[in-house]
């Protein structure tokens, strides 16, 4: 077999399988993510498992067991099933034994994977705006899958003989003009047309199979008492005033002189870091959340570190007192890095960073997976900034060439960052940016040296 053919083998339950699919790249292995459908009969609550590779074969499912899906009326209900039963199609699968160990709010869909199904024609009836072909784009994904997934002939040759259905993937340009409000009416018809015939489809095929009753007394306990604890976090904002707003008390005085203090300390801090020229920076990996220190001298980048790698502390103490007893590293040659050596030994230096200064790498790959529109851009630019910044530190090339305008990494990363509903966008699927951002992530984390 060549690795372009292509198998459909039997369905096992509600598994999709097929082998050798060269054009999709590995998915991690751990990926089991609670749903939420809008059904006729109400919203429903499931387990989807999106690709994953074992060998040469990739497998799709649904919680469900032979020709059922699986579904629930509550949160609850489904967390009581996960606990309980073991006689389901997701039992083989790498992560079903941490999902049962999970938390019954950890089992909660978030908004990315709930899915109106029944109001996909009033959606489609919109007007065609960023926000409206995303929800589209994600509704008919879904469904497109549990066709797939189950087997279900009415929904593929919905997908198959209406390719117009692929404009929705691509963003808004293909609805600007004329042209696009005809294409986005087109659409709208066709959905209106086949819609009931897929759900319907959808539901000739769900069942929800009896739960432990005391399982799910227990699950819905964990909610409540999950939400409760979420309530008490907010910031109360009806707390009314008592007594008279206009007359001081001694101790408001003496709390507001204690807050003016505070206030004064971090600006203090704040003003510390600017005069010296060098910025605390925090750096979030999936190994762990780390400190360090970057200044520019010019244009170029300077990190605490040497011969190109960033030396990362896992608290401030230990930052501290490498700044006080070590100068072995490229800082040091910086004109106003005594000053910060002197606060370090005397116990006065403090880390406080500013959010342009945290990057966070966790969940970046995934994002870019899921497509440009659904990434977090100010996450995904800081994150193009430290990969930068660490490459031209080490006098590396390997980032500016892999982000370049030619790479299908770098029109993406260019797109999500400076979105342009004129500009044509990248065409999913996003497997091969994903791997190319890994790959990034890796590199740079190649250059981290973990300090004591």
């Amino acid at each position: 077999m060549s690795v372009d053919a292509e198998v459909h083998l039997p369905v096992v339950g509600a598994v999709w399988r097929s082998q050798a699919r060269s054009l999709r790249c590995d998915v991690m292995a751990g990926d089991i993510v609670p749903i939420e459908l809008g059904l006729t009969d109400g919203n429903s609550f499931t387990l989807w498992a999106p690709r994953w590779r074992e060998g040469d074969d990739e497998w799709e499912a649904f919680l469900g067991l032979d020709e059922d899906l699986y579904v629930f009326a509550s949160v609850s209900a489904l967390v009581a099933f996960i606990r309980t039963d073991d006689d389901n199609d997701l039992v083989e699968h790498p992560a079903w034994e941490t999902v049962k160990g999970l938390q019954a709010d950890e089992l909660v869909p978030d908004d990315r994977h709930s899915y109106d199904l029944v109001g996909v024609p009033e959606l489609a009836a919109e007007d065609p705006t960023p926000e409206v072909i995303a929800e589209l784009e994600d509704a008919l994904e879904i469904v497109r899958i549990l066709g797939e997934v189950c087997e279900l002939t009415v929904i593929t040759k919905f997908f198959n003989g209406n390719p117009i259905l692929g404009a929705v993937t691509t963003g808004t340009r293909n609805f600007a003009g004329r042209d696009g409000t005809d294409l986005w009416v087109r659409i709208g018809r066709l959905i209106a047309k086949h819609w009931d015939n897929v759900l319907d489809a959808i539901d000739e095929v769900i069942s929800t199979p009896e739960v432990d009753k005391a399982a799910a007394s227990t699950a819905e306990a964990e909610l409540e008492a999950a939400a409760s604890a979420e309530d008490e976090d907010e910031p109360d904002e009806d707390l009314d005033l008592v007594g008279d707003p206009d007359i001081e008390s001694p101790e408001d005085s003496e709390s507001d002189i204690a807050e003016d203090d505070e206030d004064d300390e971090d600006l203090d801090d704040d003003d510390f870091w600017a005069s010296v020229g060098i910025d605390p920076i925090r750096i979030v990996t999936g190994t762990g959340e780390f400190l360090s220190l970057r200044c520019y001298l010019g244009d170029d980048p300077v990190f605490l570190g040497d011969d190109g790698k960033i030396f990362v502390f896992t608290s401030p103490r230990a930052l501290s007192k490498f700044l006080a007893e070590d100068s072995s590293h490229d800082l040091s040659a910086v004109s106003t890095f005594d000053d910060v050596r002197v606060a370090a030994t005397d116990g006065s230096l403090e880390f406080d960073v500013i959010d342009v200064n945290v990057y966070v790498l966790p969940g970046l790959v995934e994002d870019i997976t899921d497509g440009p529109r659904r990434i977090d851009r100010n996450q995904l630019e800081l994150a193009v900034e430290l990969f930068t910044d660490a490459a031209d530190y080490a006098g590396d090339d390997s980032v500016a060439q892999a982000l370049g305008s030619t790479t299908p990494l770098g029109w993406f990363v260019d797109y999500a960052t400076n979105p342009d509903p004129k500009r044509m966008a990248p065409s999913p699927p996003f497997d091969n940016e994903a791997e190319a951002w890994r790959a990034l992530e890796h590199e740079f984390e190649d250059r981290l040296v973990k300090k004591r």
